[in-house]
């Protein structure tokens, strides 16, 4: 879902357009541009509205699964 969420935000008509143009330094500075973008504002909205755990708070989930689940099979 992230990366479905960040090919639809990414304006890729403005990169296609520079690569079509040859303007191959422009094309390279609109998608470091683009790496900034606030897909991450949406994703955590998303997460939220899924009740997920959001930014770096499903490594403690992780580290809970793997303590309640993983380490009493072994």
């Amino acid at each position: 879902m992230k990366s479905i969420l960040i090919a639809l935000l990414e304006p890729t008509e403005l990169i296609q357009n520079e690569e079509a143009a040859g303007n191959f330094g422009n094309r390279l500075a609109l998608m470091e541009e683009f790496k900034t973008l606030p897909f991450s504002a949406v994703w955590n909205k998303y997460c939220l509205d899924k009740g997920a755990p959001v930014g770096p708070a499903w490594l403690e989930e992780i580290k809970e699964y793997e303590q309640d689940v993983q380490y009493k099979r072994g």
